[in-house]
């Protein structure tokens, strides 16, 4: 599972329009499973306070309900909480870099950034111009959402890595040990020898008897 924490300035207005509106997409494709997304502020203006009018009137007009989300602000150890932190525009990335200390990991990006056209997204508090930052946002996630399903710097997570090796220890003989020590570097393959690594895996648990229900779960995040 990818978890993607979208982050503007008070968390009401363009940051939960890009989680509920990329969550929507992800659904649509049939892939809502594979993402956890969420939203954050940097500044703790807004803290408790529901969806902007505009955002949520927008986002009913298209028949998604943010009801029950409100402001929470960004903290320090979420840098490592979650794979991909997208700002709005660049002033969100001065601020999620002034709160994270920076981004070693390459983390950080505008959401923009991801489509043809890498450009901030207009702040609608100021604007009032809610299509407008609909249209970005939609242009946004579509542009994400494609860029994760090509796979493109995918690699296998430490938790989903884990979860697999679980189903590995069902066996108890010599298929066990082949599996274990094909895994011991699994997590640093490209994504084409974790693609085999998966389908000689299952293979084997075949001809042990022991495919456990859940290697489906697995096996479909790389889309066998």
């Amino acid at each position: 599972m990818t978890r993607i924490l979208f982050v503007c300035h008070g968390n009401i207005c363009r940051s939960p329009m890009a989680e509920f509106v990329f969550r929507e997409m992800a659904e649509k494709r049939g892939m809502g499973a594979l993402f956890h997304a969420a939203s954050a502020a940097t500044s703790g203006e807004e803290l408790g306070n529901p969806v902007h009018q505009g955002t949520r009137e927008k986002l009913q007009a298209v028949g998604i309900s943010c009801a029950d989300k409100r402001a929470v602000r960004l903290r320090p150890d979420d840098y490592r909480a979650w794979d991909l932190l997208l700002g709005m525009d660049s002033y969100n990335l001065s601020n999620m870099r002034r709160i994270f200390g920076g981004d070693p990991e390459r983390r950080m990006y505008r959401l923009l950034d991801y489509s043809a056209h890498p450009r901030d997204i207009a702040d609608p508090w100021y604007t009032g111009d809610f299509d407008a930052t609909y249209a970005d946002v939609c242009e946004g996630c579509g542009a994400l959402l494609e860029h994760l399903l090509r796979g493109e710097g995918d690699e296998l997570r430490k938790d989903d890595f884990e979860f697999f090796c679980s189903l590995m220890r069902l066996s108890y003989n010599d298929k066990h040990l082949e599996l274990m020590a094909w895994a011991e570097e699994v997590a640093q393959l490209s994504r084409e020898q974790q693609r085999a690594f998966l389908t000689n895996a299952v293979r084997l648990l075949r001809e042990s008897y022991l495919l456990h229900a859940g290697l489906g779960e697995i096996s479909c995040l790389w889309g066998e």
